[in-house]
């Protein structure tokens, strides 16, 4: 840079020094009185839709390793749009309903039921969706009442159930030992080696 015929070593501009301070990891000796903004990071764009294991097809039974049916044996219905897999014991014979588990939290065995004939087209994540109960909020209903309240299942949750676990039942029926295979629970003794077994 020259200045009244002098010239000043040392003084750059601010594209000049961003740029040097990119190449060498130095920090800038030139800094500009405005802020510059940077772009923040942002979870708004669309991720890839999550991966789900090849073993979980429909009609694979599974064992649900937590959560509050632990150690049941259950049957995979399908793999919904957030990765949750949609399963039913079905609930006669287990009382496990309709619900969707983590994957991470699954086994999947290698024993299969034909659940072709089984309509789940309907049922998605935002059929899971909770319903804001209308009444007081806020401090009142903190110390309304201590008791806790019973789950209410609706009407259509109910038919859903119904009318999936007629099907999957007719298909376990017509295979040998399926029913009381899904009935019984899943668990370890003390000399049983997890990593040596064959699901």
């Amino acid at each position: 840079m020259v200045s009244n015929g002098l010239r000043v070593l040392g003084i750059a501009g601010p594209k000049k020094a961003s740029k040097a301070a990119a190449t060498s990891g130095k920090s800038p000796r030139y800094y500009s009185a405005d802020d510059i903004p940077r772009p923040k990071h942002s979870r708004a764009k669309k991720h890839n839709p999550p991966r789900v294991r090849a073993s979980f097809t429909p009609g694979t039974v599974c064992v649900l390793l937590s959560g509050r049916f632990r150690g049941k044996r259950v049957v995979c219905l399908k793999a919904l749009e957030s990765g949750l897999l949609l399963v039913t014991g079905p609930y006669k014979i287990n009382g496990v309903p309709l619900r969707r588990v983590n994957q991470a939290y699954v086994i999947a065995t290698s024993t299969k039921i034909d659940v072709s004939k089984v309509d789940v087209s309907n049922i998605n994540d935002a059929y899971f969706a909770r319903v804001k109960s209308e009444g007081a909020s806020g401090e009142e209903e903190f110390f309304e009442n201590d008791a806790a309240k019973p789950a209410i299942v609706s009407d259509q949750r109910k038919a859903d159930q119904k009318k999936v676990d007629a099907e999957v039942l007719k298909a376990v029926e017509s295979t040998p030992l399926m029913k009381s295979y899904l009935g019984s629970n899943f668990s370890l003794k003390k000399h049983d080696r997890p990593h040596k077994m064959i699901f």
